[in-house]
């Protein structure tokens, strides 16, 4: 199944210079928004009271938010813990005159005693079974855990790349990776959507997922050049872009399909980790089209570097 013609040849690297400074616009101004308005944090990050109740008969998660929310409780996050009348419910405690003494067991006793009372109202049947408090130093460690988790994932898949196909390949994917990162956190940043440990997971799944296809327009550069005998890269690798084309295109596609119908069915639990995946999906789609080639272009990629070297070659054998 093909979209595109395989034997295309539109003029991708023609676009280079503004595709290269769009992307560094963006990067930049995606650094400004995080430095200046930073991160909406949820409740997985800047920590709060986690309620864990139980049903005498089955109920569904969207009536127990409803009837959180109807009571004035902002923000519940609802979950069934293996079936469907144990649920945990987290909340923040109130910022009001009366809570800010509050801390530990007795935040977590106000809160708790808040969401008891919202649920009776319309399910007299439920009990509150357990109840805790999670401090803010807990979401700090969840952060710098989670960074170092992205930084361990962009580098390994850089040594990756090295090591299959040549340092140029790992310098462009390490480039358009940071890319794709940074912008996807600066939408966030910009729109201030709930960041949470969902949106975390679906940040190291949006760097899986990019560098996929990359590695699919690097095979393609990778066998052209060996194939070709005159071709310039410039050539090599807008006819790699234009024949992975149709691929990248029907791929993103579908995995948008997936991550729509995640959204608005899955329910609000995971409408973070859908919502971050959809704009992982576009910008990483994009940039393996118009970045990561051109960066390849401009570090100087050339047949040579790619074509297999024998135990005698004397240029191996002078390498460190």
């Amino acid at each position: 199944m093909e979209i595109f013609n395989h034997n295309s040849n539109f003029n991708f690297l023609g676009l280079r210079r503004f595709s290269i400074g769009l992307a560094i616009l963006l990067m930049i101004g995606s650094i400004g928004l995080i430095l200046t308005k930073g991160f909406n944090y949820g409740q997985d990050f800047v920590g709060g009271v986690a309620v864990e109740v139980e049903y005498q008969s089955p109920i569904d998660p969207a009536d127990v938010r409803s009837a959180l929310e109807k009571s004035g409780l902002e923000n519940p996050l609802v979950q069934a813990v293996g079936g469907t009348r144990d649920f945990t419910i987290r909340m923040q405690p109130k910022d009001d005159k009366n809570s800010v003494a509050l801390t530990g067991d007795e935040a977590a006793a106000k809160v708790a005693g808040d969401v008891v009372a919202a649920l009776k109202v319309t399910r007299p049947d439920v009990i509150q079974k357990s109840r805790s408090f999670v401090g803010p130093q807990v979401g700090e460690e969840l952060r710098s855990d989670g960074v170092v988790a992205v930084a361990f994932v962009i580098i390994g898949i850089m040594g990756y790349l090295w090591l299959r196909f040549e340092w140029r390949f790992a310098v462009a994917a390490l480039a358009t990776e940071i890319h794709d990162v940074l912008v996807t956190l600066g939408i966030f940043a910009i729109t201030q959507r709930d960041f949470d440990l969902t949106v975390l997971a679906s940040v190291l799944a949006v760097v899986g997922y990019s560098i996929n296809d990359k590695v699919v327009v690097f095979d393609r550069v990778r066998e052209l050049f060996r194939a070709s005998r005159n071709a310039t890269p410039e050539e090599v690798l807008n006819r790699s872009i234009n024949s992975t084309l149709s691929r990248t295109i029907i791929t993103s596609l579908f995995t948008g399909i997936t991550m729509a119908a995640l959204f608005f069915i899955g329910g609000p639990v995971v409408h973070g980790f859908a919502i971050t995946m959809l704009i992982g999906i576009l910008v990483g789609t994009l940039s393996s089209i118009f970045v990561a080639s051109p960066i390849l272009l401009w570090l100087g990629v050339s047949k040579k570097d790619l074509m297999p070297r024998s135990k005698e070659d004397p240029e191996l054998e002078r390498r460190p």
